[in-house]
């Protein structure tokens, strides 16, 4: 097996942000010349999440206020509690997403839906620079 790699860096606003990388993602597969494998996109962090979703922006605005509703960022929260903080609930929203996405790679193209995109999600409370690291196995 052969792994190739790439990385992905962006600056967010955070607030449930929600940025498409499959433009930065297929960059990555393209430069690896693998024709069958899986790509693994991975974001650095514990108030990041990666998903798959159709990005426009009614999708975009019904999956924050789905997560808005399931983790209200006000809360009474340990986290918060105990470490003198406000952003328990972009933790856990995180946790629920996970960080993490394995997408098929078919002859050579990541098989996505005609309707469907890779993107990261930042709960955090303020901008970030977040790292997302791409590995192609083959």
């Amino acid at each position: 097996m052969s792994v190739h790699g790439g990385v992905l860096r962006l600056r967010t606003r955070g607030r449930g942000e929600i940025t498409d990388l499959t433009e930065g993602v297929v960059s990555v597969v393209d430069a690896s010349a693998v024709a069958r494998g899986v790509a693994t996109v991975f974001v650095t962090g514990s108030t990041a999440a990666v998903t798959t979703m159709e990005y426009e922006p009614g999708g975009v605005r019904d999956l924050t206020e789905a997560l808005e509703r399931l983790v209200p960022a006000e809360g009474d929260y340990a986290h918060n509690r105990l470490n003198h903080d406000t952003n328990a609930h972009a933790h856990m929203r995180a946790a629920i997403v996970g960080p993490s996405e394995s997408i098929p790679i078919v002859g050579g193209r990541l098989a996505l839906g005609t309707w469907q995109q890779i993107v990261l999600l930042d709960f955090d409370e303020r901008e970030r620079d977040r790292t997302v690291t791409v590995q192609v196995a083959s």
